[in-house]
């Protein structure tokens, strides 16, 4: 095992961690030689109920299955340091079909044996799940058997108050990078089988949202058998989350219940984010486009799996609120730790190193974040760093998911229900993500497409009944020239040019009585463009397109005087 200190690398994974909520455990240097104090946490005085096989004993203490949390994260500590251990000893080969079906077991006794230490915990058996694979997958992400140990098993590991709805159990390493959550059997067991399939798809790209399993385990333990799962953790402690939503793209039912919002860091859902958040979360073109891409390419392999009822995970933090907001305690500490902090340890484990490599930041938005958040915008211009992962792949559309989604339908509208079939689950979970919730940010018109909408010509008769052309700018501001320029003009002349402009003094700065000045026009190869009059009051803007009889009789008498003399 190694003995030095890894560091966090922020990686990306499963559940979620606030900093401002402190976590269940309580802190100890005793790494994993004796039985840690009560890590139950309680709100209002009140401890925490059962949910599923997650309970509270008589002490307090968090339990599942009716083991204690202390002694199974010190059966975790103990079953993962042999086991990878005695892997690292195996020389390293490809990976065969067989090697996803391998079982390895070892016991140990609380008095220790030849191969075990002894333990202050209960008897208890360690399983692991195809170890020559995991170890692949491991070796894909940049993870040495070293550090893995070193983040797992090197400090006692953190419980997360937040339970899944399942009643799991959660636990992140202490350097931030993993999440340890425990799985219900059937969970377990389709994960084994998705593993040949798994390991394909991170062969052909390892730059997926999906989550990133390092390791299958389970322990057994006063006759039950606890099954957990080591993942890629999504949320870095260094970085406040403001809110987080589970998003599926269905309607029914997917609104935050009254108990959740009473949580100190809730988790809402499709109907909150329609409401919070009605015009969505802007993205860079580039990011937006890579974004839906890799969705894209993880929902058909999902759908391949027949996987269904997945959901995104989006945790937003407000880099605009955090400038203005003081660092609570808790908050400073995790900065103060986090300081130390070594690079990205564990490669496409960010949420921008998920998505497509060609996501580059571009000149829409500057961030100065090095935690792997994707940034963006709000629709009041709020800049944002968004830290997502696809999570709850587990489920697939078994017979009875789909006699759950055949009675919903019947009650409600059976295409808004999440469970669904996955081709369709598929394909509404896309539209919602890359229509409603991530949008691109509207690109700014180029200046020659202003100058070429902004402005116009229009002809009119000028006041000695020739034809004339207005050139009128859009120009913003109060200060606005109207010229009128004079349709006779020397041969090779072109009217209209947008290149030919006025040099004419604001409206504001002529005086009625004050003598004006003709305005002059730079010259355009040689040519001088003649002007006949300028008009500066509001009556000449409606002038009519063609003199009246009067002036044009007028006009053809001068002609006629003018030919007899």
């Amino acid at each position: 095992m190694a003995s030095a200190s890894s560091q966090p690398s922020l990686a990306v994974g499963f559940p979620s961690f606030d900093p401002g909520v402190p976590p269940c455990t309580a802190s100890s240097a005793s790494g994993i030689k004796g039985p840690m104090a009560s890590e139950v946490l309680y709100a209002s005085g009140m401890p925490i109920k059962k949910t599923g096989h997650r309970g509270v004993d008589s002490s307090g203490e968090t339990t599942y299955k009716k083991t204690t949390s202390s002694a199974l994260k010190g059966a975790i500590q103990l079953g993962i340091t042999h086991t990878v251990g005695s892997l690292s000893t195996k020389p390293e080969r490809d990976v065969l079909m067989q090697d996803f079906y391998v079982v390895e077991s070892i016991f140990f006794p609380s008095e220790g044996s030849k191969l075990t230490p002894a333990h202050h915990y209960n008897d208890f058996r360690f399983k692991t799940y195809a170890p020559v694979a995991f170890r692949y997958f491991r070796e894909l992400f940049g993870i040495p058997p070293d550090d893995y140990l070193c983040s797992l098993c090197s400090e006692p590991l953190i419980e997360l108050c937040s339970s899944g709805a399942s009643g799991s159990l959660f636990y992140v390493s202490s350097d931030d990078d993993f999440i340890i959550k425990t799985v219900q059997h059937k969970e377990a067991e389709f994960l084994q089988k998705l593993l040949p399939g798994y390991y394909l798809n991170l062969n052909q790209n390892p730059r997926t949202l999906l989550p990133k399993f390092y390791g299958l385990y389970c322990v057994q333990a006063g006759g039950k058998n606890i099954r957990i799962v080591v993942m890629n953790n999504l949320l870095p402690r260094s970085v406040k989350m403001h809110t987080k939503y589970d998003l599926k793209g269905s309607t029914y039912k997917r609104r935050a219940s009254q108990k959740e919002r009473e949580k100190p860091f809730p988790t809402f859902k499709d109907l909150d984010f329609l409401q919070d958040i009605p015009d969505g979360l802007f993205l860079d073109a580039d990011m937006y486009n890579a974004l839906c891409k890799t969705l894209q390419r993880d929902c058909l392999v999902l759908q391949s799996f027949k996987i269904m009822d997945y959901s995104l995970l989006l945790s937003i933090h407000n880099i605009d609120d955090a400038h203005r907001e003081p660092l609570s305690s808790d908050i400073l500490q995790v900065s103060v730790d986090t300081q130390r902090l070594t690079p990205q340890k564990v490669l496409y484990s960010t949420a921008m190193e998920s998505i497509q490599g060609e996501a580059r930041l571009g000149d829409t938005m500057e961030t100065d974040d090095h935690t792997g958040g994707i940034p963006a915008q709000s629709s009041k211009g709020e800049r944002l760093l968004l830290y997502i992962g696809i999570i709850d792949i587990l489920q697939s559309y078994t017979f009875l998911k789909k006699l759950e989604h055949s009675w919903k339908a019947l009650v409600h509208d059976g295409d808004t229900v999440s469970v669904h079939h996955p081709g369709f689950y598929a394909e509404r979970f896309q539209h919602f993500m890359c229509n409603a919730v991530f949008k691109k940010i509207p690109l700014k018109p180029s200046p020659s497409k202003k100058f070429g909408t902004g402005s116009s010509f229009s002809w009119h008769t000028g006041s000695s009944g020739n034809s004339c052309i207005t050139y009128q700018p859009l120009v913003s501001g109060e200060h606005k020239a109207q010229v009128t320029t004079k349709a006779e003009v020397e041969p090779g002349v072109h009217l209209g040019r947008p290149d030919v402009l006025p040099q004419n003094p604001p409206l504001e700065e002529i005086s009625e009585g004050s003598p004006i000045t003709e305005p002059s026009f730079s010259p355009v190869v040689g040519e001088t463009l003649h002007m006949l009059t300028t008009s500066t009051t509001l009556e000449n803007l409606n002038v009519q397109s063609q003199s009246s009889p009067i002036k044009r009789k007028a006009s053809e008498d001068l002609e006629k005087d003018s030919a007899s003399l």
